[in-house]
């Protein structure tokens, strides 16, 4: 039979079959995820939702939590749910596997979460703050225009030129 496989999901697809393997939704993600974990995603969405207006989908492997932009997104898988909330500091705490910076504003906090008693304070207000984190960061830059003064600028010498 005629057919070829999937370069990204390794996929047997035959002739003429439709095939598109990055379009996913949170449902499929997290089907596979046991009960205890279930529970624990579904307490961390809810959470998420009691924040404010924000988009949330799945993007490959992830599901994403953004306004403007992502502040936390959430890798499920079969041990726990990876979740990574981006502040504007790195977390000291042992729920932190490790702090990655991603920009000069802000750190990627990388959490795993296994159970859904994990999915309270502080973990919920790291969430709270990346949500926040936006408002803070423009708020922060509008201070800055406003008291900052523009430099004058030097003025430039004249070349003189010679007379004979």
């Amino acid at each position: 039979m005629a057919g070829r496989e999937c370069y990204h999901c390794k996929q047997w697809i035959e002739q003429g079959e439709e095939h598109d393997c990055w379009t996913t939704t949170e449902a499929a993600l997290t089907q596979d995820l046991s009960e205890e974990l279930q529970d624990a995603w579904t307490r961390l969405r809810e959470t998420a939702v009691t924040f404010g207006d924000q988009r949330i989908y799945a993007s490959g492997t992830c599901i994403m939590f953004s306004r403007e932009s992502c502040y936390f997104f959430v890798r499920p898988k079969r041990s726990g749910l990876e979740v990574c909330v981006f502040l504007g500091r790195e977390l000291k705490a042992p729920q932190v596997r490790r702090a990655d910076r991603k920009s000069k504003t802000k750190v990627a906090n990388i959490l795993k979460i296994t159970h859904r008693d994990q999915v309270e304070p502080p973990v919920t207000d790291w969430l709270q703050e990346a949500y926040e984190l936006p408002d803070m960061l423009a708020s922060r830059a509008d201070a800055t225009r406003v008291t900052s003064k523009r430099k004058p600028r030097p003025k430039k010498k004249r070349a003189r030129s010679k007379r004979r």
